[in-house]
This record gives structure tokens, C-alpha cells and sequence, in this order.
């Protein structure tokens, strides 16, 4: 399974810091060695606050290794945007899909998922079960 292709996963944020953030704390936590492509979407185009399809797309078509592409997202515009671009069918690589999932204990799990070698429907059941996580 190692040189199998990755899943690529985009951190869709509205703000660039917190995109960055989450994406430097899962790789982080997936541990030494092979780490799934990930890249942070966050922000507008000139680094305000908000959501910018064209830096979702752009981090969609970095991480694409032939494996799909899973999207998380925090808030409200930032799903949308999403599932705009998905509807679209153009804009985002083929196989990406938008995880409904916590974002960032979702995406910690969907990065040591996918740098294990697990495929898309595996990478989406790590983060979607990220819901169940309790803390107390």
C-alpha cells in the first residue's frame, strides 16, 4: 500500500491563520514518515475574513494524487462554497468530496487515516467518527 496514491485533504477555514493551524496540528500528530497531501484554504483572496472558491479549488488541485480529495470546512459559507464548487462538477478534482465531520478533530483523523494508505471511504468513516469523540 505505500506507493499507493494518497487521499489529499483540504482544510477549508474562514480565516487563513486557523486553515494553517489545524493543517501544522494534523500532520504533526500523523506521526514521522509518509503524510498525506494536505493544504489549508482559508480566508478570501486578500487574506481577510471569509471563503474564496478559487484558493479551495487551487488547494484541491495541490493536494490530488489520484486517490479523491476530502474537504472539511468549519462554518456555515465555508460548507456552502463547497458544495458550490462540488455541484459545479469542474471545479474540484474527481473523487472530492466534502466530509461531514468535526473540523478539527475530523481533519486530525482524516490525516493519519490517509497517511496510513486508507482509501476515500475510509478516510471520510475516521472523520466523520471524530463526532463521537468524548471529553469528559
Amino acid at each position: 500500500m505505500a506507493d499507493a496514491p494518497l487521499v489529499g485533504i483540504v482544510l477549508v477555514s474562514h480565516s487563513g491563520p486557523v486553515a494553517e493551524a489545524v493543517a501544522a496540528l494534523a500532520t504533526g500528530l500523523a506521526g514521522g514518515g509518509t503524510t498525506a497531501p494536505v493544504a489549508a484554504a482559508g480566508g478570501t483572496d486578500d487574506g481577510g475574513l471569509g471563503t474564496s472558491a478559487g484558493l479551495i479549488s487551487a488547494a484541491a488541485e495541490r493536494v490530488d494524487r489520484g486517490a479523491g480529495v476530502a474537504l472539511l470546512a468549519d462554518l456555515g459559507s465555508a460548507v456552502l462554497t463547497v458544495k458550490a464548487l462540488l455541484a459545479e462538477g469542474d471545479e474540484l478534482p474527481d473523487g472530492a468530496r466534502l466530509l461531514d465531520a468535526p473540523f478539527v478533530e475530523g481533519a486530525v483523523a482524516a490525516v493519519v487515516t490517509a497517511s496510513a494508505g486508507a482509501d476515500l471511504a475510509a478516510v471520510e468513516a475516521a472523520a466523520t467518527d471524530a463526532y463521537t469523540y468524548r471529553k469528559v
